[in-house]
């Protein structure tokens, strides 16, 4: 059964060009409410935890170093079909593949730096959100 609350990640590339506020317009305007929030930086070993799934593929050591180079902004958003719609409104990984105004299309530079992370399914946008959030900071 599908919830309505979705995790997702404004990586440290969209975090760095400036692109916190304009994303979350288009998340707000797009009928999300956000019921958690906050500008945090990831440690190698909460970046190491949290893509601990990728820890056998060749990419982890530079997806790591990545997430570890300055802040995120962590988010549970809330809506109906909510990890769905929000990975509709992300769009592709590989931003040249993205649907226009999609937030990839419009602010990813690549496939590594994509700009935003989405949940891609309940159970993990329940893990996620845990995995950034203790219940009193989620209303």
């Amino acid at each position: 059964m599908a919830t309505n609350r979705t995790f997702t990640m404004l990586k440290p590339d969209a975090v760095e060009k400036g692109h916190i506020g304009a994303i979350l317009e288009k998340i707000n305007a797009s009928g999300f409410r956000i019921v958690a929030m906050k500008l945090t930086q990831m440690t190698q070993a909460d970046a190491e935890a949290f893509y601990a799934i990728h820890k056998e593929r060749p990419f982890f050591g530079e997806l790591v170093e990545y997430m570890t180079r300055g802040p995120i902004v962590a988010a549970i958003l809330e809506k109906d079909n909510a990890v769905e719609d929000f990975r509709t409104l992300i769009g592709a990984t590989n931003p040249a593949e993205a649907a226009e105004g999609t937030i990839r299309k419009l602010y990813a530079a690549s496939i590594g730096e994509n700009a935003v992370h989405g949940s891609d399914s309940d159970e993990n946008a329940a893990i996620e959100g845990a995995f950034h959030f203790s219940g009193r900071e989620m209303f």
